[in-house]
């Protein structure tokens, strides 16, 4: 499920009524907790979080044209889905969420590599989310990204 959307507030005025308050509060809880430096806008039809030109002017290795991206989020057919690459590419910081998760959930949880699924919008466990938005800085993020992507 792909989204056309130019901007946030357009993406989330095509969202179904039901997902419209959790997706509004995800994105809240993303902007407060986002440290300097990384951009919002529409990537790969969804709300997402790049390091930009200005700051990192190769952009993403298999798309140079575009920022490097960061995290995401959408609203998929039967989830909300989270899309974070510092868990994918940091196992300090993946075993760090998967720790902590359980203090704020009581729902399994649902992830793949990069991505964290919340079938229920009353499971999303924001207040862990925005700490872990908290996690990586633009700085942190790139040296990462080099280490383990960029050839």
């Amino acid at each position: 499920m792909i989204s056309k959307a130019t901007t946030p507030e357009q993406y989330i005025a095509e969202l179904p009524e039901n997902r419209v308050e959790a997706i509004n509060k995800l994105r809240k809880v993303i902007n407060d907790n986002l440290p300097k430096g990384f951009n919002e806008e529409m990537s790969y039809g969804m709300i997402g979080y790049v390091v930009p030109h200005s700051i990192y002017p190769a952009g993403y290795h298999c798309t140079p044209k575009l920022p490097l991206p960061f995290m995401s989020f959408a609203s998929q057919k039967n989830s909300v889905n989270f899309y974070h690459m510092g868990i994918y590419a940091n196992p300090e910081l993946l075993n760090w969420y998967t720790s902590e998760y359980p203090k704020y959930c009581t729902a399994k949880l649902d992830m793949g590599k990069s991505c964290i699924r919340f079938k229920k919008m009353d499971q999303i466990p924001f207040d862990l989310i925005g700490k872990l938005v908290q996690k990586m800085s633009v700085e942190d993020w790139i040296k990462c990204y080099e280490a383990n992507f960029k050839r």
